[in-house]
């Protein structure tokens, strides 16, 4: 049984270590993505002008007018003393072709005061890197890899690194087992060995060589981030297929409130629903049905999920940021054709299935723990990267010794009296 699972760990391991390595040093990269954006692009998200700032709605519509081939499907409300609006857009269907426009941006930056824009960019550009793209790059590649759209679909990278993630998840139970000292009878004199002949997984070898280094790097250090490591596998695993398979599972062993979004079928990347109405009468609908609810924060981000024709309004102010934990804030669902208020979706309320699924990215980026966690995750990060490097190295280490045994045998085998080398020489 042994062996058996020491195969499954080496070609698990070696199967899916390129994809740790860029995932886990993208991942120790990306815990600090805004930071590092506001530090190398101050042209687009500073605003130094002075005065009143104007309403985020109004100027919402401004882009869209100054960008007829986009629509804006995510914006805040709230100004933040020194920060420039953004503004998420998506191409419009162009009526000539069917297709959706190409407008080369997805991101547009305004002064709040001025109503200027800074700037555009396309988040998440492949090409070419420049500082404005840059940390968008490494967070798509952290959960995409960067696979383009194939036949129709833009989820291939997203599904790959879902399988992936699952892959490691199960090995990671493996690679626990595989540390554990093996088996023998038990005697009263050997009460505790277990223990005892266990304590050294837990230690690195430091002047040991460099073999052994290399080995007591990869067994002691995944013995003791273990917890963290299978935290990571599994929310990875959970984020990336999450409506293929991680829903409909926790579906079926619990029960889980699903969103007005989790109960409708997509209509497509390509096939976008525009909304009967805008975001003025949005804002309205979603404020009424916040003060039905007792809820004393304003609305303060929009967002358009035009493809499964849904409104998704958050109510919180700026100092809250990503909200409690990481999971975000309270808000409301609206019907983006009728108005109808589909539902509501309140932060660490619910069945626990429901605050099982709400805590998947706040423990995947460690925002669960605030800055505390977000270093953690960082750390884990060239963690993750180092166990897979260290894990490449013990194949091809073992893999080299086996290929020389083989030769020396196959050598010792030919020289002995009636092999063939000594045939040939007696011969």
């Amino acid at each position: 049984m042994r062996a058996f699972f020491t195969l499954l760990h080496r070609y698990f391991g070696l199967a899916i270590a390129g994809f740790l390595i860029v995932t886990g040093l993208t991942g120790a990269v990306i815990s600090w993505d805004h930071e590092l954006d506001e530090w190398l692009n101050p042209h687009l998200l500073s605003a130094t002008g002075e005065g009143t700032p104007r309403s985020a709605t109004e100027l919402a519509r401004e882009v869209e007018r100054r960008y007829p081939e986009v629509q804006v499907t995510y914006y805040e409300m709230a100004h933040e003393p020194g920060h420039s609006y953004y503004y998420w857009v998506s191409p419009r269907v162009n009526p000539d072709t069917g297709k959706l426009y190409q407008p080369g941006f997805n991101q547009v930056y305004v002064d709040p005061v001025s109503g200027e824009v800074l700037g555009t960019r396309e988040w998440g550009a492949v090409w070419p890197i420049t500082t404005e793209n840059f940390i968008s790059f490494l967070y798509k590649l952290h959960f995409s890899l960067h696979i383009p759209e194939v036949a129709g679909i833009d989820h291939w990278g997203i599904w790959l690194l879902g399988i992936v993630a699952l892959t490691w998840t199960l090995d990671c139970f493996i690679g626990f087992y595989l540390t554990l000292p093996r088996r023998r009878r038990r005697s009263k004199r050997d009460s505790g060995s277990f223990w005892r002949r266990w304590q050294p997984a837990w230690k690195v070898r430091w002047r040991g060589g460099s073999h052994k280094l290399n080995f007591d790097l990869h067994r002691a250090f995944g013995l003791w981030t273990w917890g963290l490591l299978f935290v990571i596998a599994f929310t990875g695993f959970s984020l990336n297929l999450y409506r293929e398979v991680f829903y409909p599972l926790m579906s079926s062993v619990s029960e889980v409130t699903p969103t007005p979004i989790d109960s409708r079928t997509p209509s497509g990347h390509h096939a976008p629903i525009e909304a009967d109405y805008g975001f003025e009468r949005a804002i309205a609908l979603a404020r009424q049905a916040g003060l039905e609810r007792g809820w004393n924060q304003p609305v303060n981000s929009l967002w358009h999920a035009r493809e499964y024709d849904v409104y998704r309004l958050e109510f919180f102010s700026a100092e809250e940021g990503h909200g409690s934990g990481g999971v975000g804030h309270k808000a409301v669902y609206l019907d983006a054709s009728s108005g109808e208020v589909l539902g509501d979706w309140l932060p660490w309320q619910g069945t626990a299935a429901d605050l099982f699924v709400q805590a998947q990215f706040p423990m995947h980026s460690g925002r669960i723990l605030g800055l505390p966690g977000r270093i953690l995750i960082s750390v884990m990060g060239l963690v993750v990267a180092m166990l897979s490097v260290t894990g490449i190295v013990i194949w091809w280490r073992k893999r080299r010794a086996r290929r020389i045994t083989a030769s020396r045998s196959a050598l010792s085998s030919a020289a002995r009296p009636g092999g063939s080398s000594a045939s040939g020489e007696l011969g």
